[in-house]
């Protein structure tokens, strides 16, 4: 008889101990934005996805040197590039990742010297198809100037 009284009681001071928990979160101010009609505006230290950089004439940074490809351990980075007559540099012509493999490891940015990768703050990427996450990041950079 003892032991079901001792029950009831801590089944109410449980219930007690919630409702104050309850009470005293309900005066905090809301953490939570009615998505996807309002979105948050995401912390610098946010990786993203990469992104190519542009320079001040709007063309990317990258020099095509390979070392975000080679540094990638998902290999999800292609990159293309061809060096037109006449100039000494080559030009970057196509910047591929697979989203699909990236880890956001972050090698890639890293390893690039030239300052040409940094990561997105864009964080809705839904899907249920997998091609809308190979993302050709020139076409993308092109896309922005426009």
């Amino acid at each position: 008889m003892g032991a079901y009284f001792s029950d009831i009681f801590k089944g109410l001071w449980s219930l007690l101990v919630g409702m104050g928990i309850t009470f005293r979160e309900f005066w905090k101010p809301v953490v939570t934005v009615p998505y996807p009609y309002k979105t948050f505006t995401m912390p610098d230290r946010y990786r993203g996805h990469v992104e190519l950089i542009e320079n001040e004439e709007g063309k990317p940074n990258c020099i095509v040197c390979m070392a975000c490809q080679r540094a990638c351990p998902s290999d999800c980075i292609a990159i293309k590039g061809e060096k037109p007559e006449g100039s000494k540099k080559k030009v970057l012509t196509s910047y591929m990742l697979d989203f699909t493999k990236c880890s956001l490891c972050g090698s890639c940015v890293e390893s690039c010297k030239f300052n040409a990768l940094e990561f997105s703050k864009e964080y809705n990427l839904a899907s249920t198809r997998k091609e809308d996450f190979y993302f050709d990041l020139l076409k993308r950079l092109e896309d922005r100037n426009s």
